[in-house]
């Protein structure tokens, strides 16, 4: 169920008044119309956040968008594919472990290495690393127990088309809800990361310190997203497009959404 249609269920809010709040969202966060790029959401069997991710980025970015179904090969001309979270084949195996053997993966990754743009949220990481589009694994957190709370990330990196439109050092507030977010890489591989810059985002505190009280899941150096060589590919665990309008009690995420349609736009 869309976020409109909630603020309207819910707190019986009239449509003039929903639509009212989303332009408040235009107004404080641009976007550059009528030079629009097309986004595909990719849909698992299991995914949970797919609606979300269309949501955002077809209301408030005022993009548009499609679903992308699993079982077909057919990316339709997307020149953006967001690989969104929840439970893929409902986790079986191991996380992301199924989905990395389906039609539209395949394809996702012939995108991706040719330069086209791909962001993993959550289940979306763990997909991308399993299929080998990113390096490392996620694994359980280190509590062993599902993590569902907003969380604060440094921004390690500004020079991705996903972060372009935040500081270096910036503290983001975003949430987070997983059980295997716990980010693992051999060292070599996180010599490699650190010295290209490709780690984009740490969990810190809200000053922006990265300390083992910040990591709120055991990940190898606070890691909270990274990309790949080419720099378009990213994968992060916490959600972005779970705080992009103030409806949801912040809009940091929606940073990470501008920043992809700047990029473009900028083209």
């Amino acid at each position: 169920m869309h976020v409109i249609t909630v603020l309207r269920a819910a707190w019986r809010i009239p449509k003039s008044r929903a639509v009212f709040i989303f332009a408040v969202v235009d107004s404080k966060y641009p976007i550059r119309r009528g030079l629009g790029m097309k986004f595909g959401v990719l849909i698992f069997p299991g995914s949970n956040c797919d609606h979300d991710a269309y949501w955002t980025l077809q209301q408030i970015a005022k993009q548009p968008v499609t679903f992308l179904w699993h079982e077909s090969h057919d990316l339709e001309n997307c020149d953006a594919i967001i690989v969104p979270g929840g439970f893929s084949y409902g986790d079986y195996l191991r996380t992301g472990a199924i989905a990395k053997f389906s039609p539209v993966m395949e394809s996702v990754k012939k995108f991706a290495n040719g330069g086209g743009l791909v962001l993993g949220i959550c289940n979306g990481f763990q997909i991308l690393c399993e299929s080998g589009l990113l390096p490392g694994a996620l694994m359980r957190n280190a509590s062993l127990k599902y993590i569902c709370k907003p969380v604060q990330v440094r921004v390690e990196s500004t020079d991705t088309m996903f972060t372009n439109a935040c500081r270096e050092g910036e503290v983001l507030t975003i949430p987070i809800g997983h059980m295997e977010g716990n980010y693992f890489c051999d060292d070599a591989t996180l010599e490699e990361l650190q010295r290209d810059k490709r780690v984009v985002f740490r969990y810190s505190t809200a000053d922006g310190q990265i300390t083992p009280q910040a990591n709120p899941n055991g990940s190898l150096d606070n890691i909270a997203g990274i990309c790949g060589p080419g720099r378009n590919v990213l994968g992060m665990m916490p959600h972005p497009e779970r705080s992009a309008e103030p409806e949801l009690g912040c809009t940091d995420g929606y940073k990470v959404f501008q920043s992809l349609v700047g990029a473009m736009a900028a083209k």
